[in-house]
């Protein structure tokens, strides 16, 4: 079995790669350029974090007019980056870049680091939207790709135990991009869980 990886130098796909990889998958590591403020620091950290796991560099969807286009406080310094947050496509757009790069790499799967949907905050977040994407992108590819996401059952804490479990460090999830987390994007804010 080979996928794509939808790596975006955070810790969740981070740990997905990592998952995958403990699994013996063959990996095709992508990352997308939808015009968002971190791209810099996001892909950098991708990098490192790819570079780390001995798995290819990842390939880059150069898809920033999507940004400019779709304006959200991910994409424009003019918005307000935790109000303004929804991005409208943007996961699905994720999914479909990866779905027609796993057709031309013949993966049979793709994966993203959607985490449990009680931490859901928009319609491309949850379980239902997994399930009808996979089938419209089966549809659009003429051929089954399946859409998984290994994080599905977990909640943030969960993620950051299991990510020091496995050695995982240096990853970025800030989606102001600058070299200090800002502490108050929806990226920022997931990590203030309190521990029991």
């Amino acid at each position: 079995m080979s996928i794509v990886t939808l790596v975006s130098g955070g810790l969740d796909s981070t740990l997905v790669a990592k998952l995958a990889q403990e699994e013996g998958v063959r990996q095709h590591p992508l990352f997308i350029d939808y015009g968002q403020r971190a791209r810099d620091r996001e892909l950098a950290a991708c990098r490192v974090a790819m570079s780390r796991l001995g798995l290819p560099e990842p390939s880059v969807a150069e898809l920033g007019g999507y940004g400019r286009l779709i304006r959200s406080g991910l994409t424009d310094t003019s918005l307000h980056v935790l109000e303004d947050a929804f991005t409208p496509g943007r996961n699905m757009l994720f999914l479909l870049t990866a779905a027609a790069h796993a057709v031309q790499r013949d993966a049979d799967a793709v994966s993203i680091g959607l985490l449990h949907e009680d931490t859901a905050l928009f319609p491309d977040q949850t379980a239902d939207f997994l399930k009808h994407a996979e089938a419209m992108i089966s549809l659009c590819m003429g051929r089954e790709i399946r859409v998984l996401a290994p994080l599905a059952q977990f909640h943030k804490q969960d993620v950051v135990a299991l990510a020091a479990e496995k050695g995982i460090a240096d990853t970025y999830s800030c989606h102001m991009g600058a070299e200090e987390p800002c502490g108050a994007c929806i990226a920022c804010n997931e990590f203030k869980f309190e521990e029991n």
